[in-house]
């Protein structure tokens, strides 16, 4: 795997966000409807594709427990397995649930879905009050410190010098740009703005490989990783390879919500390269 290139990931990859953006998911939803799922649950909603903004977990979330206070939909492997099918995604998800309910029920779940209620309560949890204050330019819903400054480093110095001297570096990621600068500040990885995609770069998100070709073109590079905690991540990889002459490796890492064996599997199946326990382990691998 000789490459030029290296793109990352940002959650689970150089940041653990178990005690952040997932317990935001978790939290948001019961703040909101008195009722949650588990942080685990949240992985069935990332293997169904589609979901790379947790934002949009959220949403699906909510969904599924308004949802489930209907007699015919209780199980949640069921629920993400039908959003799967139908090729992932928050508007999978409002798919399926119609065809789960009927037409009464399902106008019920949507009239109390509030998705900007939802956002609000999340972005408080995450960011806290102060950061609130300043990032959204308003008031948040009530006072919290911010689960954004729980998130350990993962990714050790050594990685990213190693990786910086060894190859041009990018990012695309999932989060706000603001967002992505706090994690990348903490991380000590500084990157031109033109070497990283955030969810305000591009509307199609992951795993629509634009973000990773162009910053393949800013490189020059022919040969490049894409480094992930998520099947869409992977799948990123994949679709560039698929669509762009360039050769493009999806190399999947276990330190977000894959984990053991089970996530070797799930990793392979969408066609990873390779499977890491860590970034950490990235150097060794490219050498």
């Amino acid at each position: 795997m000789q490459v030029d290139a290296v793109v990352l990931d940002v959650d689970g990859v150089l940041v653990d966000v178990a005690d952040s953006y997932r317990r935001a998911v978790v939290e948001s939803v019961d703040r909101v409807y008195g009722e949650t799922i588990s942080r685990a649950e949240i992985q069935r909603f990332k293997d169904a594709g589609g979901f790379n903004n947790d934002w949009e977990v959220t949403d699906a979330a909510a969904l599924f427990v308004l949802a489930s206070r209907e007699a015919d939909v209780a199980d949640l492997a069921a629920f993400t397995d039908a959003i799967a099918e139908r090729g992932g995604g928050l508007d999978a998800a409002k798919a399926v649930l119609r065809e789960l309910l009927d037409p009464a029920a399902a106008d019920w779940v949507f009239d109390a879905w509030d998705r900007d209620r939802l956002r609000e309560v999340f972005q408080t949890l995450y960011l806290g009050s102060e950061l609130y204050r300043e990032l959204e330019d308003g008031e948040p819903a009530f006072d919290a410190p911010g689960y954004i400054h729980d998130e350990p480093v993962i990714v050790e110095d050594g990685t990213l010098a190693t990786l910086t001297e060894r190859y041009d570096v990018g990012v695309v990621t999932g989060r706000p740009a603001a967002e992505a600068d706090i994690a990348l500040d903490r991380v000590g990885l500084d990157l031109p703005g033109e070497h990283r995609f955030t969810m305000d770069d591009w509307e199609e998100g992951k795993p629509h490989p634009a973000a990773l070709v162009t910053l393949a073109e800013r490189f020059d590079a022919e040969r490049i990783a894409f480094v992930g905690d998520t099947l869409d991540d992977v799948e990123t990889a994949v679709n560039a390879d698929e669509t762009d002459d360039r050769v493009y490796y999806g190399v999947g890492v276990l330190t977000g919500g894959l984990s053991g064996e089970d996530g070797r599997r799930k990793f392979a199946g969408v066609g990873a390269s390779a499977v890491v326990e860590s970034v950490n382990d990235l150097p060794d691998l490219l050498e």
